[in-house]
């Protein structure tokens, strides 16, 4: 195997674990410059994709490139200017399945949209039809009806999708300044123009756009800088009445390290969310991508994967980007047998159980703290809260005695964890949102 074959094989992976604005914004110009026994060396194009490739990305390019290859221990990362052509970056085509080929780079390079996204491939089921409704009504009155827009959920569910179709479609219709941009992107933007000393610049011109799109926009949380200066520009924006549109892996007052004033305008407009598709929306898609991309694959198939693969969008498309493959290499139709071991490794990961380690785990990484918080003796709320979503997750999920929850956070007595139990359950029924919380932190426990 080359190295340019190990990065694809590698890339094929990663495409699954990490959103496509991140994937495009981080992955497409990285390559592998050097491939030594246990060791990858990695080059990017500037020291800023170096860092958040090392920070960010660390381990997911690990565990990706250690699946491929698995003597693979150590890699590090270099600015490298080489030339780099998009074959070299692109993950690989599946055989003989032209339609379905992975991820392309199709973008508008006066709009940073990627033209191959619109809603006539859009799949509207129970779970996501919210908001698409909303998205249509900001295509109808862009700065008018719903501003800002605010998508949220968890990753591969279609949140890039729709926001850049909103985008596609308002090019089309009107002559508008239009600019989708990833939030890990406009961060080191940001940091550039700081440093270059031309901030001003950049927010004007950000200022005189009529539509803004910011993808996961979640990760300006704790950079304050980037947060001061995105402020004005929003609200630059809002007062001209140009349409902003912004989605998270959750909602705005759930995002950790975000100013309440920046929380208090993003849930100033319509917030809507796309959840986990349910066994008829599944089923729906893997139909609806089966005829898309010309292929023939028995309902029975179909079912297994849509009774299997639960957690996203992309998962079952890439399960049944696998099966065609598969199919079209062995040239025989495939029945539910082989398609378990085909699939077997999704499959297990769809069906693993929790642990109590990756609940709390879980629940610190939404919450953004450290897991010894949950455990010390502090009482400050934005512990305290989510130290008792714990406890109720562990009593609800895993069956734990009040006993037992309390010996994993520092020997509390029961009667605190009985009080949390109670306290969560309640407040999930009452509180829509604390429930979607809750629904995300679920997808982080049994989807990753």
């Amino acid at each position: 195997m080359t190295k340019e074959e190990l990065w694809q094989a590698a890339l094929a992976r990663l495409q699954f674990s990490v959103s496509r604005a991140n994937f495009a914004a981080w992955f497409k110009e990285a390559v592998i410059l050097d491939w030594q026994g246990d060791s990858v060396s990695i080059g990017t194009p500037n020291s800023f994709s170096q860092e958040w490739l090392k920070k960010k990305y660390h381990s997911d390019i690990l565990k990706a490139l250690n699946e491929v290859c698995s003597k693979i221990k150590k890699v590090d990362y270099f600015v490298s200017k080489q030339n780099r052509t998009r074959a070299e970056v692109s993950p690989p085509v599946p055989v003989n399945t032209k339609q379905i080929q992975f991820e392309e780079f199709q973008l508008n390079p006066r709009t940073g949209l990627n033209t191959r996204y619109n809603f006539k491939d859009f799949i509207v089921a129970s779970f996501n039809e919210m908001a698409f409704a909303a998205a249509e009504a900001v295509v109808r009155e862009p700065g008018r009806a719903y501003n800002p827009l605010f998508v949220y959920g968890g990753v591969g569910l279609g949140k890039t999708h729709l926001l850049q179709a909103v985008g596609n479609k308002l090019d089309e219709e009107d002559e508008m300044k239009i600019r989708y941009i990833s939030a890990d992107k406009l961060v080191s933007q940001i940091v550039a123009s700081i440093y270059e000393r031309s901030i001003e610049s950049l927010k004007k011109e950000l200022q005189q756009l009529d539509v803004l799109i910011v993808d996961d926009i979640q990760f300006i949380a704790g950079k304050e800088k980037t947060q001061e200066e995105f402020f004005h520009v929003f609200n630059a924006l809002y007062e001209k009445n140009s349409q902003i549109i912004l989605s998270s892996d959750r909602l705005p007052s759930a995002i950790p390290a975000l100013e309440k004033r920046l929380k208090s305008r993003f849930e100033g407009g319509m917030v809507v969310d796309i959840s986990r598709p349910d066994y008829e929306s599944r089923r729906a898609i893997l139909e609806t991508k089966v005829k898309e991309w010309k292929a023939e694959i028995d309902s029975e198939v179909l079912d297994y994967v849509a009774t299997n693969i639960q957690n996203n969008v992309r998962e079952l498309e890439g399960a049944l980007r696998r099966l065609i493959a598969h199919q079209n290499i062995k040239k025989n139709k495939l029945n539910t047998e082989v398609a378990q071991k085909v699939l077997k490794d999704l499959t297990r990961t769809q069906t693993k159980s929790a642990s109590p380690q990756k609940i709390i785990s879980s629940v610190a990484d939404f919450y953004d703290l450290d897991l010894k918080d949950l455990t010390s003796a502090t009482r400050k709320k934005d512990v305290a809260f989510p130290r008792q979503i714990a406890m109720y997750l562990l009593r609800k999920d895993l069956k734990k005695s009040y006993l037992s929850i309390g010996n994993l956070f520092g020997g509390r007595d029961h009667t605190t964890v009985i009080y949390a139990c109670h306290k969560i359950e309640k407040e999930v029924d009452q509180d829509g949102r604390l429930a979607d919380e809750v629904s995300m932190i679920r997808q982080r426990i049994y989807g990753e």
